[in-house]
């Protein structure tokens, strides 16, 4: 293991690599062509009221081209199912449902680097988690040359072994990375906490206009004020704002004006904090992603769970080093957390650091309408990985089941900067 030097990845709990190499640096996503995504879809089939569609696109924002594509065929948004938030900065294939249209209706849908191909029919919409997995191509540009085919062979091996199963900073906010310290305060029901770092927290990366107007809305709390300063581009944040100049101090209206996927999105942001954060504790501790102790808990392929025990820990590494599960982690919600895991000392304790019970991810749910299950989720990840090392680049084809992270796998390869892979 070797410990991460840089600060914005431990603050979001990634504090660890797999690898002992030195990274090779360099650069993701220089075009959209170097960070290729296909969605690995579930068999299709060709009946039903539910029109599958195969989307192609490049250099978009999803909800912006999901949004895009009702608007050309009349509908809303919402009819439009997908199984997976794919990256903007990239060329991504995924398939699509849609209710109440027929092959002949997409012909009206024409929009530059988006492609729509007819994939079959469904008697059910897609939905979040319903692909298989993701399969990736990714190049890795302006790398470091020496030893590199080296480095990338090691790195590989661990790649095909174990790596921590972190949650890439694509979960907290690439440009600002505030959703789970919005979540904390949701979940301690400061509302106007939660406001003011939304509305007024500023990131260098913002253009020199937006930082300006934030942190004068941070100084003053003039909300009307803020209106004028706010560019129109930033939309929640305006509307937000003429809520508190019409609503003095009802800052949880204010964070009602937002949409229940995005409020639902900072309180599960800072259940992947949890999680990073607790990962990195077991592996500071000295324990390993692949050697279950007494009191771990273990994650079946067919999603049954079990707790090692003294008298089953042999079989518990049998089954570890044979694939048939892998050591978990839970993160906090309203279901019981069973039996007494050992992961569950480090979450509270930092539950208890926040101010935190584990039933406010109940009560949260009047706010955001939304049902925060406790989440178990592996501490690693492993893949079968092909790396070619050029002159200055390296490419890497992969698969990864949905909700992990390709980042995770690339960060092992060049150990930099997280801002060099967004």
């Amino acid at each position: 293991m070797r410990a991460s030097t840089h600060p914005l990845e431990r603050a979001l709990g990634m504090d660890y690599y797999a690898s002992d190499t030195p990274g090779i640096g360099g650069r993701l996503r220089t075009v959209p062509e170097d960070f290729i995504v296909e969605e690995i879809p579930p068999v299709t089939g060709d009946d039903g009221p539910f029109l599958l569609l195969r989307l192609t696109k490049k250099d978009w924002d999803q909800q912006r081209a999901i949004r895009e594509i009702a608007r050309r065929l009349g509908i809303s948004y919402r009819k439009i199912g997908f199984a997976g938030t794919k990256d903007k900065h990239a060329v991504t294939t995924q398939l699509i449902s849609i209710s109440g249209i027929s092959p002949a209706d997409i012909g009206r849908v024409q929009l530059r680097d988006i492609q729509l191909e007819v994939a079959g029919r469904a008697h059910s919409p897609i939905t979040l988690g319903s692909h298989v997995a993701n399969r990736f191509c990714i190049t890795i540009r302006e790398v470091a040359a020496d030893g590199l085919a080296g480095t990338v062979e090691q790195v590989s091996q661990v790649c095909r072994t174990a790596v921590p199963n972190y949650f890439g900073i694509q979960r907290f906010g690439v440009i600002r990375p505030i959703t789970h310290i919005v979540g904390r305060h949701l979940l301690r029901t400061d509302y106007e906490g939660a406001v003011l770092c939304y509305i007024g927290e500023a990131f260098p990366r913002e253009p020199e206009e937006v930082r300006a107007a934030r942190s004068s809305f941070l100084a003053t709390r003039d909300a009307l004020s803020a209106i004028r300063e706010f560019p129109l581009p930033l939309a929640y944040e305006r509307s937000m704002l003429h809520h508190l100049a019409v609503h003095p101090g009802d800052y949880r209206g204010a964070l009602k004006i937002l949409p229940p996927k995005i409020l639902s999105l900072f309180v599960s942001a800072y259940q992947s904090w949890l999680f990073n954060k607790t990962l990195s504790a077991r592996i500071m501790e000295g324990n390993t992603l692949t050697d279950p102790l007494p009191g771990d808990r273990l994650l079946f392929e067919n999603g049954r769970e079990d707790r090692v025990t003294d008298g089953n820990i042999g079989n518990a590494r049998l089954q570890v080093q044979r694939g048939r599960c892998r050591i978990a982690l839970r993160m906090p919600g309203c279901s019981p957390s069973g039996p007494e895991y050992s992961d569950l000392d480090t979450m509270s304790f930092l539950l208890r650091e926040d101010g935190i019970r584990e039933e406010d991810f109940c009560s949260v749910r009047d706010l955001v309408n939304t049902r925060f299950e406790g989440a178990v989720r592996p501490i690693s990840l492993s893949t079968e990985i092909s790396a070619m090392a050029g002159e200055d680049f390296v490419r890497l084809e992969f698969s990864l089941p949905p909700g992990q992270y390709a980042t995770t796998i690339c960060r092992e390869y060049m150990k930099a900067d997280p801002l060099m892979m967004i």
